[in-house]
């Protein structure tokens, strides 16, 4: 089901996001993330929901602004990309929530509020953001990978790498612990590298993970930066 019409492309290695929206149908899209789009449609920028909610998505690894784009008058067409490689996934919220890693957001319908949910001391220890955006009403929402995206359907329990988390549905309960059978040592590691603990789901409902982690990405080239010799 879907309210606005789109066509993801590219994917799952480089996928884009087209929207073809109808006259007058508004669509809101994460800051930055526009690519090309026919030239009647209008931009808004503004500080969706006060300055508050604002402030909570900078710091679940979004912007301050969400860009509003409007068809004025006719239907037109609406590219967006998101800023890393990677996938895109549709969602459709019926009344429920859905939690979303941070930076992950790219697009959704007006009618859905986007906002954060703070993980306290459970996303310090995980060696994540300490932030997940909740999307909840009733409306689609698109977001985004690095690398593909894999839909799991969970009824019991189920182990992801904390790294690996794209979005979840809010049916189903989480926790953050350590993989079994690390030692102090290998567990002092997983606190600052953000390696051996994992995240155990129960209940049921769905689960999006990446096929790939940003983190360890980094760590491959981080040695193969030009150094600034003095």
């Amino acid at each position: 089901m879907s309210e606005i019409a789109y066509t993801i492309e590219h994917s799952p290695a480089y996928a884009s996001l087209q929207l073809q929206l109808k006259a007058n149908q508004t669509v809101l899209v994460e800051s930055g993330a526009m690519a090309a789009m026919d030239a009647w449609i209008k931009m808004k920028s503004k500080v969706r929901g006060g300055l508050m909610k604002g402030l909570g998505r900078m710091l679940g690894g979004e912007s301050l602004f969400l860009s509003e784009f409007t068809a004025e008058g006719k239907s037109g067409e609406l590219y967006v990309s998101p800023g890393v490689p990677g996938d895109i996934q549709h969602y459709y919220l019926e009344g429920n929530s859905l939690m979303v890693q941070s930076s992950g957001f790219v697009a959704a319908s007006p009618s859905v509020e986007i906002d954060t949910k703070f993980q306290g001391f459970k996303g310090f220890f995980s060696g994540e953001s300490l932030f997940l955006l909740k999307a909840t009403g009733r409306g689609d929402i698109w977001f985004s990978s690095f690398g593909a995206i894999l839909e799991i359907p969970v009824s019991g329990e189920y182990v992801v790498d904390t790294g690996y988390i794209v979005a979840f549905e809010d049916t189903l309960n989480y926790k953050v612990e350590v993989l079994g059978g690390l030692s102090f040592k290998n567990l002092r590691t997983s606190i600052f590298g953000g390696e051996g603990l994992v995240c155990r789901f129960s209940g049921t409902g769905k689960l999006w993970v990446q096929s790939r982690q940003l983190s360890s990405f980094i760590n491959f080239i981080t040695p193969f930066r030009p150094v600034k010799s003095n």
